[in-house]
């Protein structure tokens, strides 16, 4: 005989199947794109091997022209159009090699980004003379199902102590975006708004977890608690540009514009572009990566 409770338990079960298939759907649903999001970043990989691949055997000018979108900008030092600078440049001797450690892509495919380390030679591969740093590339699927870069810089510092070859993505997968949930755009207002205010201790409650922040001058700092360290200790304020503009695809947004630092005295000691990708993380939008890109001090 079947015990009352669980004879209700067995009931509930039986009314509840729609539930069921529907759960099982969304559970599909979501696994699969998990597996479109893994291969998209190993596609994304695959593209930055293509990219090296070509600077070694044609050169930095056909490789950038190649491996940028026609919209694509870069920092020279300040932001150009790439593909039409490398054009106008003469061709470059130089040998630039790098590898990508982070790689992480939008739940729809459309937008992606990432980041590595890099060796810079002006001479070619066997001068002696090389510049250690780090890089941004925001990658775009374009109508070809390819990506290309709509933006890529980077940072220089010292050698590393090591150069990880290995590459890898967030733990989590990305969260789909849901309905009400609002924009990357109207959710980093509030961190503007902040720094306005708290100067960077805005970035506390708005970093996440694995975010990535790039210095010029300083090695990258990999996750939230090695960068709010650095932030505590800094005696600048940061003043963002007032117009910004974000590229946003479901649960991964980007946006660049213009930066000041400013001293306590009120005296401006940098300006550059800065670069930040935002992510959305369990219902919230975070930063997912800070790079500021200096402009050269003008010559007295």
């Amino acid at each position: 005989m079947i015990r009352p409770e669980l004879q209700r338990q067995r009931i509930l079960v039986l009314k509840s199947e729609p539930m069921r298939i529907l759960i099982y759907a969304l559970f599909l649903f979501m696994f699969a794109g998990s597996v479109l999001a893994q291969d998209i970043k190993q596609k994304i990989y695959d593209t930055e091997r293509e990219f090296e691949k070509m600077v070694a055997e044609k050169g930095m000018n056909a490789a950038f022209i190649e491996f940028l979108s026609p919209v694509g900008i870069m920092f020279m030092p300040d932001l150009v159009n790439g593909r039409e600078t490398w054009k106008a440049r003469p061709t470059s001797p130089a040998a630039l090699t790098w590898n990508p450690i982070w790689i992480d892509v939008s739940s729809n495919g459309v937008l992606a980004y990432s980041i590595g380390n890099s060796i810079f030679r002006p001479n070619g591969k066997d001068d002696q003379t090389a510049y250690y740093g780090h890089y941004i590339s925001i990658w775009t699927r374009q109508g070809s199902g390819e990506y290309r870069a709509a933006l890529d810089t980077g940072i220089n510092h010292e050698k590393p102590s090591s150069m990880p070859t290995d590459w890898k993505s967030p733990a989590k997968s990305a969260v789909v975006k849901v309905d009400g949930t609002g924009s990357a755009g109207d959710h980093s207002t509030v961190f503007f708004s902040a720094i306005e205010k708290q100067g960077t201790a805005a970035y506390n409650t708005h970093l996440a977890d694995d975010a990535i922040v790039m210095r010029d001058g300083i090695q990258p700092l990999f996750g939230r608690k090695p960068a709010i360290e650095y932030f505590k200790k800094g005696k600048s304020k940061i003043v963002f540009a007032k117009r910004k503009s974000f590229v946003e695809a479901v649960d991964l947004a980007y946006v660049n514009s213009t930066y000041k630092l400013i001293d306590k005295a009120g005296t401006e000691i940098e300006k550059g572009n800065y670069v930040q990708v935002w992510k959305l993380i369990g219902g919230k939008w975070k930063i997912a990566a800070d790079v500021f890109v200096p402009l050269p001090k003008p010559a007295k």
